[in-house]
């Protein structure tokens, strides 16, 4: 928070820098990106025959490497990207590389608050976590769905611990999938393991597991949930005691369940994607109430409004009063907030996201290729050739928008601050 109470909030616009000039330069520009004050805008560029760098405002790296790829910008405003010189792959921020390199690395963790990056790393046939440069001590027969903790300190994964044959199905069914955290196994191997999470503090791990060919249930630190399931999704901590919650299926449909009890009264057709206030004492998740519905329900509260293709991008205010999602109808996205839907429809829609006072609701969307942002289901600017996530101030009385203009500012990578006083009335 004190890195965003630093950023210029000026209102107004600037042009940072004009992408068209990159283009007559390198000839080669892949998509930009910004960082998350709006100072600075990144992309790849070949600036000789197979050298690849990153471009930043207009100067090149002064290091470039066979290929580039997955460039982003990390929190603290370096942009880093997985980078690979005679067939080895690591990571490079700000131009500078990792000493280690690897056969291959991949599923990049660049958004710790810190500016920690973390990644998926392969090197002699064993897959491992390489966080800040440090690979875990230890390498596995594969290695997916890798996490990073909150505060990006600590990652987990699945990890494979017996080597077995494709069609070895009586090794398969004793369990050859475990979890690893910071390269530490836990005990048991289980048939299969999805998606993990970590509590606030970075200590506790959760999973959704798969105990035989027909139950399934959650595993908290290395302990199994008591009850058995016909499936789960991702489990997720409270921020409020550090209990687990989870979709389960039980007879009757999907419900939420907490540290093995069912926890919510209501069935679904369809229940996951769930979140917590910031408080923790609330909680939201897409649910399906009718076959081919979908919605979102507050404290097992489903909206009346529903969509038929889908929803998604569930998000509650940072008081927990508010919720919004995106949704699909007949092909058209359009935001929903606190049960009502904007008017408009998009042909994409992003995540919403609340002002820090819990006030106003703005989204990234895109309609007839041209990308605007919308506030409190008004428009407000231009179109963009390419648009980033809107940022609020941390008073809720201005909002950030960064990226490459249509119109009066036609490939110019543009930073402009909004009032919300002036913009909304």
């Amino acid at each position: 928070m004190n890195r965003i109470n630093n950023w210029d909030w000026a209102p107004g616009k600037r042009v940072i820098s004009d992408i068209g000039e990159w283009r007559s330069t390198f000839g080669w520009v892949e998509e930009p990106c910004a960082s998350p004050d709006g100072e600075s805008v990144a992309a790849i560029v070949k600036v000789d025959e197979d050298a690849f760098a990153v471009c930043e405002n207009g100067t090149p790296w002064e290091t470039s490497f066979d290929r580039i790829w997955f460039l982003r910008y990390l929190p603290d405003g370096r942009a880093a990207a997985f980078v690979s010189n005679m067939a080895e792959w690591t990571v490079a921020a700000d131009g500078t590389p990792w000493q280690n390199w690897f056969e291959f690395i991949w599923d990049g963790k660049f958004n710790s608050p810190g500016g920690r990056i973390c990644a998926a790393a392969q090197k002699e046939m064993r897959y491992f976590a390489v966080t800040d440069d440090v690979p875990w001590e230890h390498g596995f027969y594969n290695l997916t769905h890798l996490t990073a903790s909150p505060g990006g300190a600590s990652a987990a994964a699945v990890v494979q611990t017996e080597a077995i044959n494709e069609a070895d199905i009586d090794a398969f069914q004793k369990g050859c999938f475990t979890v690893a955290v910071d390269g530490r196994t836990w005990s048991r191997n289980y048939l299969n393991i999805w998606e993990l999470s970590f509590d606030s503090a970075g200590q506790g791990v959760a999973a959704e597991v798969r105990t035989s060919l027909s139950n399934y249930t959650i595993v908290v630190n290395d302990v199994p949930w008591d009850r058995r399931f016909s499936s789960v999704w991702q489990p997720v901590f409270s921020p409020a005691d550090d209990s687990v919650t989870a979709p389960v299926r039980v007879s009757g449909g999907w419900t939420l369940a907490r540290d093995g009890e069912l926890l919510w009264d209501g069935r679904y057709f369809q229940l996951w994607h769930h979140i917590y206030s910031t408080d923790g004492s609330r909680i939201a998740a897409i649910v399906s109430p009718k076959f081919g519905r979908w919605t979102l329900a507050v404290d097992d509260v489903p909206w009346q409004l529903t969509f038929s293709d889908l929803a998604t991008d569930p998000v509650l205010s940072p008081d927990g009063s508010r919720g919004a999602c995106v949704g699909k109808t007949a092909g058209k996205w359009g935001v929903a907030v606190d049960g009502k839907a904007w008017d408009g429809t998009y042909d994409m829609a992003w995540p919403p996201v609340f002002s820090p006072d819990s006030r106003h609701v703005a989204a990234k969307t895109e309609k007839n290729g041209g990308y605007r942002i919308v506030v409190n289901g008004r428009p407000i600017g231009g179109t963009y050739k390419a648009l980033e996530n809107p940022v609020f101030s941390p008073d809720g009385e201005k909002l950030l928008v960064r990226g490459i203009g249509g119109d009066e500012d036609q490939d110019k990578y543009v930073r402009r601050v909004f009032s919300l006083a002036e913009i909304l009335g």
